[in-house]
């Protein structure tokens, strides 16, 4: 699984699609678990202003001076105290842009050996979670909406899970993921 991921030719995440994206990154993190591979997901808190009870991926603001894989781990270890010594990079996976966040996000995957005691370590975190990728392709879990007006709309991807859904940029990284692994 995770040779498909460093094997897959990620597009160049150089510039983004419109002015005043802002560049982050986010953590995907995969673990072996009972059930199979499981994913790192964080649940934002309910006092932030944007994205407020939201299921993610530990991630934030490229600072200066920083690649993506550097404030990927960063952001990880300020949001739930993952170690970066403790995480292997294997790769990314395409980039994309966030118009209501004025975002452009590139998805760092990474892998880890043995599971660590992770905990919301940021008043932006407010519960971690472990999801088996085996859940995610269940065939009552994954959706897809179309939204907006054609020709401009859009598909928008939605993952229920037994007591979260997962949706928005989130869900897309996901679906790539899920493409690429399976």
């Amino acid at each position: 699984m995770l040779h498909r991921i460093a094997r897959h030719d990620a597009l160049a995440p150089d510039a983004a699609p419109f002015p005043g994206a802002r560049p982050s990154a986010v953590l995907v993190t995969l673990i072996d678990g009972p059930l199979g591979a499981e994913v790192l997901l964080t649940r934002r808190s309910m006092l932030l202003t944007n994205h407020k009870g939201e299921i993610s991926f530990p991630g934030g603001r490229v600072d200066e001076g920083e690649t993506y894989e550097d404030t990927a781990l960063r952001e990880a270890h300020e949001e739930v105290g993952l170690r970066p010594e403790a995480v292997d990079i294997v790769g990314r996976l395409d980039p994309l842009a966030t118009v209501v966040s004025m975002s452009y996000i590139v998805p760092v995957v990474a892998c880890l050996s043995a599971l660590p005691g992770l905990l919301p370590c940021s008043p932006e975190v407010d519960r971690v979670l472990w999801v088996p990728l085996a859940e995610l392709t269940r065939h009552d879990t994954y959706r897809e909406e179309r939204w907006g007006t054609p020709p401009l709309d859009r598909p928008v991807h939605f993952f229920e899970l037994d007591d979260e859904t997962v949706w928005g940029a989130t869900a897309h990284i996901l679906r790539q993921l899920l493409a690429i692994v399976l």
